[in-house]
């Protein structure tokens, strides 16, 4: 069996490896946080030092991590992947970041013989835990196959989608629907509580016809019950809406609504819930119209 090391144990990375160690694969991890890595070593990970250590314990390499600058300084940057990695190791960056670093990063790890999928995942934390990730991933062919038990340990849906860097256009264009979806919602429902209606019925009636959806689903009971706790939080949407728009911006393919989502969520964070779930995108159409979006209670 493939020997896994784990990069990254945030909200997504700690379960994404438990799944890993449930699924039998032997697991190096590493992370900054202390508490996270001995709490993980708890339930049978190696624990390791430095990427570069565990690089050198590990056929496969997965990172989970905020941004493409993390990304490339634990692949690249002192004590990282590239120091300890054997020949022809895979690293699967399973983080979300611009497709231009991803193949810039690939490129270089690729001069020293190491191979690259950047595979991004959707499906927040819930989806993390029982391990029904939806994985996107771009890269060689055989590099993929390669990968395939361990993406399916973590995941139900796993699509190759091109070379690498293209596992990173398609979450890009996921976050751009997802923010869409969560953005009509906020506006559907703050119209059906302005109008006295009870916001979970109306909920109940379009769900089952062309406006239901996963977004929906997933986020309208927690909004209606005031629920904001993070499985994604907006501060990291609006880190994706940014690498949409870097990239939207080179490619000059013009992308208003997305640009203007971005803008919510910057006054959003302003306002000081960048940590708070991105269904919270409904507080800024609720403060427009001077509502609260909430179940109506049985009197």
């Amino acid at each position: 069996m493939q020997r896994i090391g784990f990069i990254g144990l945030g909200i997504m990375g700690t379960p994404m490896c438990r799944n890993l160690l449930k699924a039998g694969f032997p697991v190096t991890a590493y992370t900054r946080n202390g508490d996270k890595l001995r709490a993980m070593a708890a339930e049978g990970a190696a624990a390791a030092e430095s990427p570069a250590a565990v690089a050198a314990a590990s056929d496969v390499v997965i990172t989970m991590l905020p941004n493409s600058p993390e990304v490339r300084a634990v692949a690249l940057g002192p004590g990282g992947i590239a120091e300890g990695a054997a020949p022809g190791c895979i690293v699967a960056d399973m983080s979300s970041i611009a497709p231009l670093a991803s193949r810039e990063i690939a490129a270089e790890l690729a001069a020293k013989s190491i191979r690259m999928l950047d595979a991004p995942v959707s499906g927040g934390e819930p989806k993390a835990i029982d391990g029904t990730l939806s994985v996107m991933v771009g890269g060689a062919q055989a590099d993929f196959d390669a990968c395939l038990p361990v993406f399916k340990a973590m995941a139900a849906s796993v699509v190759r989608v091109g070379e690498v860097g293209a596992g990173n256009v398609a979450k890009l264009a996921n976050q751009i629907v997802v923010a869409g979806n969560i953005a009509a919602m906020s506006e559907a429902l703050v119209l059906a509580t302005r109008a006295g209606a009870d916001p979970d019925l109306v909920y109940q009636a379009i769900r089952g016809g062309l406006a239901g959806s996963t977004v929906l689903d997933a986020k309208a009971p927690l909004v209606m019950d005031g629920k904001f706790t993070p499985g994604f939080r907006i501060r990291l949407h609006a880190k994706d809406l940014g690498n949409v728009l870097e990239t939207s911006h080179a490619l000059h393919a013009p992308l208003p609504l997305t640009a203007q989502l971005m803008e919510v969520m910057q006054g959003l964070m302003a306002d000081g819930l960048g940590d708070a779930d991105h269904g919270a995108l409904i507080r800024h159409w609720e403060k427009l119209a001077g509502v609260e979006v909430r179940r109506n209670k049985p009197s």
